[in-house]
């Protein structure tokens, strides 16, 4: 009996490592359909979940509901599994190189329970080559066991899009491949269990790395594009979003727009295909090139804000400045790397004095990550305000509202990251990308 037939008839359990923004939604939707094992490291986290309560704000508590699941932070435990899904982040280190430990610490988990006949599929996003060159020579020596003969090894790289009640888990295409033909009909099968919108059945497991890394590189690059017009446009005057509305009445115009460009996804993937290129003697320009770009807009942005100051009459040393949002998207709680943290340390750079506020941030994790709170309540006297984040709570807010929160009689200065207030505002002095 293959591996699908024994996990529909709960003949063998599903194991999920790591139980993040990645790895809880997929182990909850399996748990609906088979009988499931969710491992993570951390134990504050795992006791959350089993009470229903998703750390990550990402989930209501009725996603739990109907879920036949074991929570654990003990690795024994995994050797109940037969089918181990890893889902671990894969950040980079601070000179931008691929930081692997989290994925290889996982791998060693599995690999010291690992049995004949187990299947390990990997989503966390690599390079290609990562899980073949990296992770099964691991597998391999812990375990005493053979890929493909004894194990079979698979990857299928996550999609989900944090904050998106659209495009979800089950909704969006899956891609899946295998070490053979029998491990790719096995896991894609498996994976059909739960994505409604179907899989799709890589040729091969560096075929699925690729794919994945290249999702966000280009998008990563098309919003570097969109970053350096602005810049360009800045200059002469223009605003750049009336320029893309002109130009998005054209049926094939890419519609990419300008931003801060953070997170665990777009603003890192393109470093692992870097770094893997390096390998075989390419060091790629276009891809270098707008990582340098879109990392430099936090920086940019508050250079343009200390501009304005200086040219309103300010003593910079005596500004004092709102900025609002701290995660690295709308409506999401993650604040994982995210590019408003650049723009107030450029700011506090210059002697800017800065509150930050976000609805969504825990504010424990902001002052941990990078060394600023949160404020709830906020003063009336800020010289310019930063709307760094375009939460659903921001979206309706007034040019009056903006006044109340600046001094001089309401007069100041609104940065409008995103552009969503560019056609509301007729007395402040704005500035958008």
């Amino acid at each position: 009996m293959d591996i699908y037939k024994k996990l529909i008839n709960k003949e063998a359990v599903l194991s999920v490592v790591g139980l993040g923004y990645v790895g809880l939604p997929i182990a909850l939707e399996f748990a609906r359909k088979i009988k499931v094992i969710g491992f993570d490291i951390r134990e504050d986290r795992v006791e959350l979940m089993r009470k229903n309560i998703d750390p990550n704000h990402e989930l209501n508590s009725s996603a739990f509901e109907g879920c036949d699941i074991e929570f654990t932070t003990n690795p024994e435990d995994l050797k109940k599994a037969a089918f181990h899904v890893v889902g671990v982040p894969t950040p980079i280190d601070n000179h931008n190189l691929p930081d692997l430990r989290p994925l290889i610490a996982a791998t060693r988990s599995v690999a010291k329970i690992l049995k004949p006949g187990d299947y390990v599929v990997y989503e966390s996003t690599v390079y290609p080559g990562c899980t073949e060159e990296d992770c099964v020579p691991l597998l391999e020596e812990i375990s005493g066991l053979t890929v493909c003969k004894d194990f079979k090894v698979g990857f299928s790289p996550e999609r989900i899009n944090p904050g998106d009640k659209v495009n979800t888990l089950a909704t969006i295409t899956k891609v899946v491949s295998g070490c053979d033909n029998i491990s790719l009909d096995n896991i894609a099968k498996t994976y059909e269990l739960i994505i409604t919108a179907g899989v799709h059945r890589a040729a091969k497991i560096k075929v699925a790395e690729a794919a994945k890394i290249i999702e966000n590189t280009q998008r990563d690059v098309n919003i570097a594009l969109m970053n350096e017009l602005s810049i360009i446009f800045n200059r002469m005057g223009i605003n750049t979003y009336e320029v893309l509305e002109a130009a998005g009445t054209k049926w094939n115009f890419l519609k990419f727009y300008p931003g801060l460009v953070g997170g665990h996804c777009i603003g890192v993937d393109p470093y692992y295909l870097v770094y893997k290129a390096k390998e075989f003697r390419y060091h790629p320009q276009v891809i270098n090139s707008g990582r340098f770009v879109n990392d430099s807009m936090g920086f940019y942005a508050a250079k343009q804000l200390v501009k304005k100051l200086i040219a309103a009459g300010k003593n910079i040393l005596d500004t004092k400045v709102l900025v609002m949002g701290a995660t690295f998207k709308e409506n999401v709680t993650d604040i994982r790397n995210s590019k408003v943290a650049d723009l107030i340390s450029e700011l506090q750079s210059y002697g800017v004095m800065v509150d930050v506020t976000d609805p969504h941030a825990d504010a424990k994790e902001v002052e941990e990550e990078y060394g600023f709170s949160l404020v709830d309540q906020f003063d009336h006297n800020y010289d310019a305000v930063v709307v760094a984040v375009n939460h659903d709570e921001y979206l309706d807010h007034t040019e009056e509202d903006f006044k109340k929160i600046l001094k001089d009689n309401g007069n100041g200065i609104l940065i409008d990251i995103k552009g969503i207030y560019r056609d509301r505002i007729k007395e402040l002095t704005y500035w958008s990308l």
